[in-house]
């Protein structure tokens, strides 16, 4: 009996595969100059192309649960483009009575073969489930028969009984797009939040009223608001360098339920303000609670702390001692399994636990604290609309000091007071504040990152390069130095040696460092193997490159350019040359600037006398960037790369 329950489950949440007049569409029917058409004019790089896709979601007249109809015509240029045959759908369900479903799976492909156009359907036994986990099943299949010069086409239908999460739609992907629409029709009854993401313009934004759509048993009914979307010629979605998660940016529509008003006159609000999220806030079981909860500064601080009169060096001694007293577990889930007793006494938490315990063993202390609620760079931009919690995933600490506010996280031993993680670095968060109310504030670093070369060449007796070399990071890069130096000093200097191949090391040291400090400097001799052809050696004076190679590729990027933090790189080189050369030739000297100031590039080689000088800056002014400087940009960093790869000093003996 138990078997056949559960083979019943299975046909209930996939139906039997029927043909539907989709395949008699003409729009959706794969056509002759489909199948001809050999490349996407405007993207020559494209593997695949969607050449039509609709979508149409409405709330079903009988059963008043949400149904949502999909059709996709797709073009398959090479055998890259291979991947867009292997669909997946997911279906969410939350107990073994209430589920998504889908039923009236149809696929074809279309192959041109002796000039004729051939469909092959796909087998229904070919329909395969897979539980993923307790909440998500995949229901998958390929097309068959796919060759490249493929048309494919599949439709499908879903049933949801969940009409809190309004099944939205992507109008961007992975491949570009020629024409994608969407249909809507949502009674009265529930209000949405609507929100278009990407930054792309819709050709068609249309919305009319249906009267009377929806009918209910006791005579009520219900108008509906009746929607039609579409975009055309959408590029791919292609990831880059120095960017945010791509949720961030992808072209889509998506709802958000604020309001269902029942036929009975009842109403369920379900978005809130800030003000009314602010108030649970401060009762909420977990952060709340615990935010509200006093500490015993004596039991966990040492007299030493206690007794400190100045509030910054309190603050950062209190700082320190969270941070190397207890470890992150490495689990972010900050609105869960929050405990600060649970935390003292394990010495290992999550994110809350631990910065909640920074923020009152502070508090408790004098100073002025509140906690920050924000989403991390892979988790996407919390929206600013109306209050989602499920958009957070992150607590910070900020502390106001001397009429200076300083963000913390004591999750990371390597941290310096006033730095947060790189992953914070999303933009903006949210400032909690239980008595003046909460408020949106920037995420941002106090100070532009920096790293610097000092390196001092000249000719020993037996004519071979010798010298010394300086370095000093400061912000992220001398974060990302003390984390590849402190755990294994001996690996981090193999691996300084493994990066310069025509490059002896000797003799490193570091200078005034610890594993907090805001800047990491360090000092070490060098032996530079120089090109050398009869009496001229050609030097390329960038011993340690800052740019090997453009990271900025695509023909158009549509979407910021983020660093997250301000940027300056800096190469200075001062070559004595004895006695025994002289310079023959020189690199040509640049100055290059970005519009409006937002970066510049300096570049001059001077000989005096016997010396050589040479000073190399790169400065980004901006932490992030809007796709109106990509082309800019890209130039910018070819002639940073060219600079650094390609400059010679041709160097004659007398």
């Amino acid at each position: 009996m138990r078997q056949i329950l559960q083979l019943l489950i299975v046909l209930i949440g996939v139906s039997i595969y029927s043909q539907t007049t989709t395949s008699k569409d003409p729009v959706y029917r794969a056509s002759l100059s489909d199948l001809k058409l050999d490349n996407y004019p405007k993207d020559s790089t494209a593997n695949a192309l969607v050449l039509y896709e609709f979508g149409k979601s409405y709330v079903d007249r009988n059963e008043y649960d949400l149904r949502t109809e999909i059709k996709r015509k797709i073009k398959i240029f090479n055998k890259e483009g291979f991947d867009n045959a292997n669909v997946t759908i997911y279906l969410y369900k939350s107990n073994s009575s209430t589920y998504e479903k889908v039923e009236d799976i149809f696929a074809s492909t279309y192959t041109l073969e002796n000039d004729k156009v051939v469909q092959t359907e796909l087998d229904p036994k070919n329909i395969y489930r897979e539980e993923y986990d307790e909440n998500i099943t995949m229901v998958k299949f390929t097309l068959p028969n796919i060759k490249e010069g493929s048309v494919i086409t599949y439709s499908y239908k879903l049933e949801s009984p969940y009409m809190r999460k309004y099944h939205g739609w992507e109008f961007q992907g992975r491949i570009p797009k020629l024409y994608s629409e969407y249909n809507t029709s949502i009674p009265g009854n529930w209000l949405y939040h609507i929100k278009l993401v990407g930054g792309k313009k819709l050709s068609t934004n249309t919305m009319d009223i249906e009267k009377q759509c929806l009918q209910m048993y006791n005579g009520a009914s219900a108008d509906c608001s009746v929607a039609k979307y579409i975009m055309k010629d959408i590029p791919a979605f292609i990831e880059e360098d120095y960017m945010t998660t791509e949720s961030n940016y992808l072209a889509r529509i998506e709802y958000e339920l604020e309001t269902f008003r029942g036929m009975d006159g009842t109403v369920k609000h379900y978005t809130k303000t800030w003000k009314d999220v602010d108030k649970e806030l401060r009762t909420e079981k977990d952060i709340g609670r615990q935010l509200r909860k006093s500490i015993d500064v004596e039991e966990l601080l040492s007299e030493d702390i206690i007794n400190m009169s100045d509030p910054l060096e309190k603050a950062k001694a209190i700082y320190h001692f969270v941070q190397n007293a207890y470890t992150w577990n490495g689990e972010y889930r900050i609105f869960e399994d929050v405990s600060v007793k649970n935390l003292i006494k394990n010495k290992s938490g999550n994110i809350s636990s631990i910065n909640i315990l920074l923020h009152s063993l502070l508090r408790d202390s004098g100073i002025t604290v509140n906690p920050i609620l924000l989403s991390t760079r892979n988790n996407g931009f919390a929206t600013k609309l109306f209050p989602v919690f499920t958009d957070f995933n992150y607590l910070l600490v900020e502390a106001s000091i001397n009429d200076k506010k300083y963000l913390l996280d004591a999750t990371d031993k390597f941290l310096n007071f006033g730095l947060v993680p790189y992953r914070c670095l999303n933009g903006y968060g949210r400032r909690i504040d239980f008595k003046k109310g909460s408020e949106w504030i920037d995420i941002k670093p106090p100070l532009k990152s920096s790293m610097l070369y000092m390196v001092d060449l000249s000719f020993d007796e037996q004519q071979n390069l010798v010298g010394s070399v300086k370095g000093k990071t400061t912000g992220y890069h001398a974060l990302n130095s003390r984390k590849a130096y402190f755990p294994n000093e001996d690996a981090y200097v193999q691996n300084l040696q493994d990066k310069t191949i025509d490059i002896d090391i000797s003799n490193h040291s570091v200078e005034n460092s610890s594993k907090t400090s805001p800047s990491f400097t360090e000092s070490y001799n060098v032996q530079y193997e120089a090109e050398s052809i009869s009496e001229t050696i050609y030097l390329n004076p960038f011993l340690f490159p800052f740019f090997k190679e453009n990271p900025f590729k695509l023909q158009e990027r549509t979407y910021p350019i983020d660093f997250g933090y301000e940027d300056r790189y800096i190469y200075v080189l001062k070559f004595d040359l004895g006695d025994e050369y002289i310079v023959q030739e020189n690199p040509e000297s640049l100055v290059m600037s970005l519009p409006n100031k937002t970066g510049s590039i300096t570049f001059s080689t001077k000989v005096v006398g016997n010396l050589v000088n040479m000073t190399f800056n790169i400065s980004f002014n901006e932490a992030v960037y809007t796709p109106e400087y990509y082309p800019y940009l890209k130039e910018f960093m070819n002639k940073a790369v060219n600079i650094q790869t390609n400059s010679l000093i041709v160097l004659k003996k007398k």
